[in-house]
């Protein structure tokens, strides 16, 4: 998270939809083999908790149950150039958006990860625009089972939400304008409409 407080916004319902809509992040243990981190889908259970599941031999499946873990989740983010500020004497920077989520972590049993992966496939199958959706009951049964032995389920019960929304908030409105514009203009168009709608710009002078 980043230390200043000007970049934190105290918003659940935000940070719901956050995790809905990228639904891919990072999970990072310190183990006895080492620091190590597991890239999964991640659905929330809207009650204080993410779901996801690794691959069986994934090295921090052994490690997780009971154990306080640290979930990342990463928005949009963009370059930003100090030319694009009317002001002088200014420096690159990173506008990004990410959000992190400390809590223990508890291993599913076979139905919960049968629940998670109808959910999981629910969620997104709803983005594809064509063709009917994919479902579970669509695989064989055995197959299914195959497939499901070779991955584990967990629950996270978030203990602390840590988000930063780096939208430059430490600068004017006209100068956020000018930043948001430029993002516009090298192709990073959701950061940049994160800064409009969440921090407000205001007409370049």
């Amino acid at each position: 998270m980043h230390p200043n407080p000007a970049f934190r916004i105290e918003d659940r319902a935000l940070f719901e939809a956050m995790i809905d809509e990228i639904g891919f992040g990072m999970l990072f243990l310190s183990t006895p083999d080492g620091p190590r981190v597991a890239h999964t889908p991640m659905i929330s259970t809207r009650d204080g908790a993410v779901q996801f599941h690794i691959a069986r031999g994934n090295a921090l499946a052994r490690h997780l149950d009971g154990a306080t873990a640290l979930a990342v989740l990463n928005g949009p983010d963009g370059y930003v150039s100090p030319r694009w500020y009317a002001e002088p004497d200014q420096v690159p920077t990173w506008n990004y958006v990410s959000l992190e989520l400390e809590g223990r972590v508890r291993r599913m049993d076979q139905d919960g990860l049968h629940g998670l992966l109808e959910a999981l496939s629910a969620r997104f199958e709803e983005h594809i625009a064509e063709g009917e959706p994919w479902t579970m009951d669509k695989m064989d049964e055995g197959r299914q089972r195959q497939l499901m032995a070779g991955i584990v389920g967990f629950e996270m019960e978030i203990l602390a939400w840590r988000p930063t929304f780096k939208l430059s908030q430490n600068k004017p409105a006209d100068e956020r304008e000018r930043v948001a514009q430029g993002l516009e203009s090298e192709g990073s168009l959701a950061i940049a409409q994160m800064m409009r709608t969440l921090v407000g710009t205001g007409p370049v002078s």
